[in-house]
């Protein structure tokens, strides 16, 4: 398969590396346009005010691998890549394998979630990819199951344009307990900002915060609530994946709506 991967933790991230690699040394046609430093949290931001540069990158990749450095967000990187630096469209767009879940709402703020939403609004499958840890260094299992799943999509295409959200637990390979069809969770945070003070005596707030993993999320009647939520099953080791779209209407919203009764003197 022709692919396109990119990701928001930069040309120099291990993990597009090692998904990289292992794709083309499955066979596939790879290019990587990524940023050329780290994105992350930036959401579907694209630069509408100044130019987007990209450079040839070599010698990081596997000799088959092309790949791009871009100035700009993941979206401006998949966007150039689809308009700009490819000579055909690819057949799927990945994004990661990020440093770190992408579980429940923060998939809002994502900039790996976002960089394979531009692949699907380009009407492209895409696949967002993401470790479930922020200190592991092991990316090898994820991007074996890449491979697996890629492979499955080559023989099997998606049945409907979507975006699959898939959350690899940071164990070994035989440790993995499964792969669960999920649906999306919440995660919501705890003392958000920390206020500090500079050595001028300014004051100035520091984004952090601990996550609450165990808010349900608002039931969705369009949804069977015997699906499993993507923070619970990652947390018993299974791989989660939840198809994911771009059209946030609430349907329930729109049933429960269309009672009012608007009256314009």
């Amino acid at each position: 398969m022709k692919i396109l991967i990119s990701n928001d933790d930069g040309i120099s991230a291990l993990g597009i590396r090692t998904l990289a690699n292992t794709l083309a040394q499955a066979g596939h046609d790879i290019s990587v346009v990524c940023p050329d430093r780290e994105r992350s949290a930036t959401g579907h931001g694209l630069t509408m005010h100044q130019p987007i540069r990209a450079e040839i990158v070599d010698s990081i990749f596997h000799p088959a691998v092309k790949a791009w450095a871009c100035d700009g967000t993941p979206s401006d990187c998949v966007k150039l890549a689809l308009w700009a630096l490819l000579d055909s469209p690819p057949d799927l767009v990945l994004s990661g394998i990020n440093h770190g879940a992408n579980l429940g709402t923060e998939i809002l703020y994502s900039g790996t979630v976002s960089a394979a939403m531009e692949g699907l609004i380009e009407g492209l499958p895409s696949i967002a990819l993401s470790l479930a840890s922020h200190t592991s260094k092991d990316f090898q299992p994820a991007a074996n199951f890449a491979k697996i799943l890629v492979g499955q999509l080559a023989q099997n295409p998606l049945p409907d344009l979507m975006l699959l959200n898939v959350n690899i637990p940071a164990v070994k390979w035989e440790e993995i307990a499964g792969v669960a069809l999920t649906r999306q969770g919440v995660r919501r945070y705890v003392d958000v900002f920390d206020k500090r003070v500079d050595p001028r005596g300014k004051t100035y707030y520091w984004l952090t915060g601990e996550v609450l993993e165990d808010v349900e999320p608002t039931v969705d009647f369009n949804i069977p609530q015997n699906i499993p939520i993507d923070v619970h099953v990652i947390r018993k080791n299974y791989i989660s994946i939840t198809p994911l779209q771009y059209n946030l209407t609430y349907a329930n919203g729109l049933n429960k709506l269309s009672q009012w009764n608007f009256k314009f003197l």
